[in-house]
């Protein structure tokens, strides 16, 4: 058993606590837009019912593939979006002591001009998953800290660090996607985890997250702060970027301290309301897809969050009380009360995502199937 409950019926692990409301509880909730949360959920339904990889590790609040079938085979038919969240499902307010104000922060799909070949002026390539780049087992991982890297003559190595591969660790090897102009672009892309990128022609070439190197991810802003170079109120991914345009080599370097390096993968077909592939391998929706902590909860699983936009989005009523789907992770998404809204892109949405880091509530559904098998409290 994997939680245990108190005498008051709180659900207890660690430093953090599920407690058991009602749906009449959540405030905001029936106003919400839940037929676009249910469309969301549907796309995730159909991923457990048809390959379930999510389940292929350890997810704390996840249980068993089984116990999530019978509620995503209804979400294909259910008409009456309210009821099917409201008797489907079973909610718990998630506590944490570590983080009890919670953070919600934001990421988009940044757009770039780029060519499909090397020009003069596009001379920076964003490049598509090795074929030697490879999970390593529990003992090459337990040796070496690290999930994935190379294997070279049968010892497990780290794969090449960010500035070995920009100084043309991989060149040569066929495995450019397309070519951006400048290594600052090809960065945030990297950190976001997807892109459009505008070719000449004009078509939008969409990227989607294929892999990462396994080095470990370094926040550059989070550096600038720790210098005392950008205050930590003051920092924001368009702070960070005005400084990295004002210092184009010390942003080089900067950039290197991340040795962490993200390869793309190309869809050749997407609908283009809905964005890049997240780690829950399905399509990303705007305002719906939230990244979570993976090694707690089972992509697919509907959370009702109370934040607020940050003050740079102008919104005249700055709270955010809506019903997200877990369907993307993250480097830096660690923790119970901890996500990651998906705001899609354009301008806009680079601007709520770059400036939000708010606190806030959390308030999981998990399936009856799940509750029982994890002895929650009802």
């Amino acid at each position: 058993m994997m939680t245990s409950a108190d005498a008051s019926g709180t659900a207890l692990a660690g430093q953090f606590r599920l407690e058991p409301v009602r749906f009449s509880d959540i405030s905001g909730l029936p106003n919400d837009d839940l037929a676009s949360a249910l469309a969301c959920f549907r796309r995730q339904a159909r991923e457990i019912l048809d390959t379930a990889a999510g389940f292929a590790r350890l997810v704390l609040f996840g249980a068993h593939r089984s116990d999530w079938l019978a509620v995503c085979e209804d979400a294909l038919v259910t008409s009456d979006p309210h009821v099917f969240f409201t008797t489907r499902f079973r909610p718990y307010r998630v506590y944490e002591s570590e983080r009890p104000a919670g953070l919600f922060t934001g990421y988009y799909e940044p757009e770039a001009e780029g060519s499909l070949v090397r020009t003069a002026e596009f001379q920076v390539p964003l490049y598509r998953k090795p074929d030697d780049l490879v999970p390593f087992s529990e003992a090459e991982e337990a040796a070496t800290g690290l999930k994935y890297g190379l294997r070279q003559g049968g010892v497990a190595l780290p794969y090449p660090e960010r500035r070995a591969i920009e100084e043309g660790a991989l060149a040569g090897r066929g495995l450019e996607i397309c070519w951006l102009r400048s290594w600052e672009e090809a960065f945030f892309m990297q950190v976001q985890g997807s892109g459009r990128v505008r070719l000449p022609n004009g078509t939008a070439l969409r990227l989607s997250y294929a892999a990462k190197s396994g080095l470990p991810y370094t926040s550059i802003g989070g550096l600038l702060v720790e210098r005392g170079t950008i205050s930590r109120a003051e920092m924001s991914m368009q702070s960070l970027k005005v400084w990295m345009n004002n210092h184009p080599t010390e942003a080089r370097q900067l950039m290197w301290q991340n040795k962490s390096f993200v390869f793309f993968r190309a869809l050749s077909s997407a609908d283009t309301t809905l964005g890049a592939i997240g780690a829950g391998r399905v399509p990303l929706t705007p305002h719906r897809s939230l990244a979570v902590d993976r090694s707690n909860w089972m992509f697919g699983t509907p959370m009702w969050i109370e934040t607020t936009y940050p003050p740079e989005a102008e919104r005249s009523n700055p709270d955010f009380r809506q019903l997200m789907i877990a369907q993307d992770t993250g480097s830096a998404i660690r923790g119970f009360v901890r996500g990651d809204t998906y705001w899609g892109w354009g301008e806009e949405a680079a601007v709520i995502a770059g400036h939000m880091k708010s606190p806030g509530c959390m308030t999981v559904l998990l399936p009856h199937a799940v509750c029982a098998r994890l002895e929650l409290p009802t």
